[in-house]
């Protein structure tokens, strides 16, 4: 599991973000990286070092660094703002991301609107470095910044009545222009079990490498569950509700014979119009094999134990 968290870390003591994005040069300040190694190793988990208490992280992870910002900002799947990569960071400057409120209710003890910035104090940032897939066979690497969701909805308390988590988007065609287009049932709703939502893997994202979150990325708070194929990690996030029954989903509703409720990721089950055993990480030529769960399985096998991936897919 690739998670970084950096505590008490100083600013000075962390990867500065130049460092980041300029492999070359990250490669080259190899006396500085290794000072900050001494003072804070979860600086480094981007290289494929151990992760949190020295444990081994996940083999798909082994030597993999982020993308560069620009590709995870110039190359998107939001379809609120057009259904061409490049159409999210052309559009969403539209997007208005505050004022923002999240609206939490259904089975819980809790339920209420949330300014975003009362969220944001309550649940301070970490930084997590995830390998997202989307389900058009290609893959990034990603240093989010967020709170584990689990937190959330322990806050709010679900009751036992509350069996799945319900998401949905922004409504809004005049900030949301591709909204004014038929191309989902809008708004966009997406949806986890509950024992889903409470993995410490599933994340709700406020950043990107130590800034806001783009607009085109999702703003100001967005979901990202990294063992799923992208289209599960729902951007723009206005409402959560905790419900008895299983979600109705947009894609799901959509296609459902090509996007199951799940969306596991399993080099085992093809997409009807393509394989999905090899993935294309962006950035580079050749195709490498596709892992099951994203990587992820040591952390979230067990949550499948028992059901049929080929039927619940």
């Amino acid at each position: 599991m690739l998670i970084r968290k950096p505590g008490g870390i100083s600013e000075s003591e962390v990867t500065p973000y130049e460092l980041y994005l300029n492999r070359r040069k990250f490669i080259g300040q190899a006396g500085k990286i290794a000072l900050l190694a001494a003072l804070a190793p979860e600086a480094l988990t981007a290289r494929g070092l151990a992760g949190p208490g020295g444990n081994e992280r996940s083999p798909g992870f082994q030597g993999d660094e982020p993308n560069s910002f620009e590709d995870i900002t110039e190359y998107n799947n939001f379809y609120e703002f057009g259904t061409g990569k490049a159409d999210p960071a052309r559009n969403a400057g539209s997007l208005r991301p505050r004022p923002w409120t999240l609206e939490i209710d259904g089975h819980c003890e809790n339920p209420g609107e949330y300014d975003i910035e009362d969220i944001l104090r309550r649940f301070p940032s970490e930084e997590r470095i995830y390998r997202l897939r989307c389900v058009e066979a290609w893959s990034m690497v990603i240093p989010w910044m967020g709170f584990q969701l689990k937190d959330l909805l322990e806050w709010v308390q679900p009751t036992s009545r509350a069996k799945w988590v319900e998401f949905t988007t922004l409504y809004d065609p005049e900030q949301m222009p591709g909204q004014r287009r038929s191309v989902l049932d809008w708004p966009y709703v997406e949806g986890l079990r509950m024992d889903e939502a409470l993995h410490p893997l599933s994340l709700m994202v406020t950043g990107l490498y130590g800034r806001d979150l783009p607009n085109q990325n999702g703003a100001p708070l967005r979901l990202a569950v990294p063992w799923k194929y992208g289209f599960k990690s729902i951007k723009s996030i206005v409402r959560i509700r905790l419900v008895e029954d299983m979600p109705r989903t947009s894609w799901n509703l959509a296609i459902p014979s090509e996007y199951g409720f799940f969306a596991n990721v399993n080099p085992e089950v093809d997409h009807p119009r393509w394989s999905q055993a090899r993935e294309r990480r962006l950035g580079e030529l050749r195709r490498r094999p596709t892992l099951m769960f994203n990587g992820y399985a040591d952390e979230v096998g067990s949550l499948y134990e028992g059901m049929d991936l080929r039927r619940w897919f």
